[in-house]
């Protein structure tokens, strides 16, 4: 025991660039910048952690300040490069930017900076964690980063680049570092399992590279503590499991097939039993949301060798993997995932736990009844399977309707409200019956109904109300069909029909001004559309004359269309006052004719314009 144990992530720590794994696009560019002697001043390296990012600061340190360099393979041993491997700080100063992130430690190093390096070309300042600077260290930091001596070189290195100041970034060249492959991870961990006799299986080191996410420090760590399980035995992916806290596939693959069968009462044992020995409650829904993870990627995926580097499944489970993705719909995963992940956040935030377990394996076992889209359809489709099989016959027998009495309903109703196309759809459909006359039968509402017949409904209805002096009737019926409020009040209080036939439509009023109104502006339109719709023709003829023999008393009152809004009545109801009451006041003006004039009135331009605007008489 006189050698001090170093770890292997310390002792297997890259020495040199052909060392550093996964990185060859990093590796490549500084090798080639120090070939040219195309050396920056200033070096920013992110990406994820223990992907080599301080390994490659020191490795380009050495490559630098080595006495045989500039070089892409530093001895070694010269004081230069062993100042750098034991972490002396001689001409490469590496500093915590976590515990040195003060604008006084950031002037520290500033007032070094001028004196000249000791044993390299370089000296060299490699701040780890760099975002942890505060702003004013960065701001004291600018302009030295911009233009710093000639023989210094900032290398600046972070798992978190957006946090750095946009400046900084752009005062140097910045390096990506990605996370190591898994493949990648596992050759240099066989590599060194064999350099370090440590009797462990290819799954068991996939198992940890895969647990790594992409950090190769991680990984070695992983196996430096696994590696004293090999004593007396090869490790295997069980070992790895325990180490990690993790459920191992058999006991998933248990669980999952209980859920598959909806076994309730064998699932909530086999729970307890698991979490009676050690396994903590979220630790178990974890495994259980990569477990179906891994079971969704089987399902959709036939590359064998893609499955086992994406998944924790291997060549031993792959077949029983596989059966069980078989036997889920790719929905059902994703929605058992969705519980899983729902359940995973109430054990979290709850006191107990092992409840909101148990709660989670029962769920899972029942999710045969939980509402998805595919038991929705497949529940449509069985209903669709049982109407199927109705007599259609028994169902069209439902509403029956005598067709000589419809026919007397169609003559007998068309006086009193005229069918018109805006009121087709709101009858109830009438079932069709067989014929039992030579003649063809007439239905209330026949959705086979043509605009000629349409047409003869509205003219069977004119010939009848001109034959009954029923003109009112019709009228009602055109009016109608005009949106407007005020229009349609316009028209039921002022107008009265004088002739309604195919091609024309008479109405009179009993004041010019009134007729003038009639003629102009949206209430021609209003008249001229509604008309044109009831009568379903494209140019109406339409003649307003004025007559002093209508009753002005007796109102046309049209019942109302259709229930509205109660902010529309409300609305309605001011317009039709409104209007109302410009109405009283004509008549009240039309009162005041009959007074004795002004006989002493200026011949002014004012009197002129007034007798122009009042037809021509003075008034009071």
């Amino acid at each position: 025991m006189d050698n001090k144990y170093i770890p292997l992530y310390r002792k297997y720590r890259p020495q040199t660039f052909h060392d550093l794994i996964g990185q060859e696009n990093i590796v490549h560019a500084l090798s080639n910048a120090i070939e040219l002697n195309r050396i920056a001043h200033a070096y920013l390296l992110c990406g994820p952690r223990g992907t080599g990012k301080t390994s490659s600061a020191r490795i380009l340190a050495k490559s630098l300040n080595c006495k045989e360099g500039p070089t892409l393979t530093p001895c070694g041993k010269c004081p230069a490069c062993l100042d750098i491997m034991n972490s002396i700080p001689v001409d490469v100063i590496e500093i915590d930017a976590a515990s040195n992130r003060s604008v006084e430690d950031t002037q520290a190093i500033l007032e070094k900076i001028q004196y000249v390096p000791v044993n390299g070309r370089y000296k060299i300042y490699v701040i780890d964690e760099v975002h942890m600077l505060s702003n004013h260290a960065f701001n004291a930091l600018l302009k030295t980063l911009e233009e710093p001596p000639e023989n210094v070189i900032f290398i600046l290195a972070t798992t978190e680049p957006h946090k750095v100041l946009d400046t900084i970034i752009s005062r140097c060249q910045r390096f990506d570092f990605r996370r190591i492959t898994t493949d990648d991870i596992v050759k240099r961990l066989q590599y060194i399992s064999e350099q370090e006799n440590i009797n462990i299986t290819k799954e068991a080191l996939y198992s940890i590279a895969k647990n790594s996410q992409g950090g190769m420090r991680d990984a070695l760590a992983l196996l430096d503590q696994i590696s004293v399980l090999g004593l007396n035995k090869q490790i295997d992916t069980n070992d790895v499991n325990e180490i990690l806290g993790k459920i191992s596939y058999d006991v998933l693959n248990e669980i999952t097939g209980y859920i598959i069968n909806s076994d309730c009462a064998n699932s909530v044992p086999l729970i307890d039993k698991i979490y009676s020995k050690g396994n903590e409650p979220v630790q178990i829904v974890t495994n259980l949301i990569q477990y179906f993870r891994d079971l969704m990627i089987v399902k959709n995926c036939s590359d064998k060798e893609l499955i086992y580097s994406l998944t924790q499944i291997n060549e031993t489970n792959y077949e029983n993997t596989k059966i069980q993705a078989e036997k889920f719909t790719v929905s059902e995963i994703i929605q058992i995932i969705d519980r899983l992940s729902y359940y995973a956040v109430q054990i979290k935030e709850t006191t107990n736990k092992y409840l909101w377990l148990e709660l989670c394996i029962i769920d899972l076992t029942n999710y045969k009844n939980l509402p998805s889209a595919d038991n929705l359809l497949k529940r449509i489709e069985e209903l669709e399977a049982k109407l199927s099989g109705v007599n259609t016959v028994s169902r069209s027998a439902v509403v029956s309707v005598n067709p000589v009495n419809t026919v007397g309903a169609v003559k007998e109703k068309s006086l009193a409200m005229p069918e018109h196309p805006k009121f087709i759809d709101q009858h109830p459909k009438q079932p069709e019956t067989a014929p039992q006359k030579t003649e063809p039968q007439k239905t209330l509402n026949s959705t086979s109904r043509t605009e000629n017949n349409t047409t003869e409904n509205v003219s069977e209805s004119i010939a009848q109300a001109a034959g009954s002096n029923d003109m009112n009737k019709l009228w009602i019926s055109i009016l109608q069909t005009i949106d407007s409020p005020p229009n349609k009040a316009f028209y039921s209080n002022l107008a009265k029909p004088v002739e309604i036939s195919e091609s024309k439509v008479v109405i009179a009023f009993s004041k010019e001004m009134f007729v003038k109104q009639a003629k102009e502006g949206n209430k021609k339109q209003a008249l001229y559309d509604a008309v044109s719709k009831y009568l379903c023709v494209k140019n109406p003829d339409i003649d307003i004359i004025l007559s002093e023999n209508i009753d002005l008393s007796k109102k046309t009152v049209v019942p109302p269309q259709q229930e509205k809004k109660t902010e529309d009545k409300e609305l309605i109801k001011q317009e039709e006052e409104a209007y109302h009451e410009y109405v009283e006041n004509k008549k009240a003006q039309e009162l005041e004719k009959d007074k004795p004039s002004i006989s002493s009135v200026d011949a002014s331009s004012q009197a002129a314009m007034i007798k122009d605007l009042f037809g021509g008489k003075y008034i009071d």
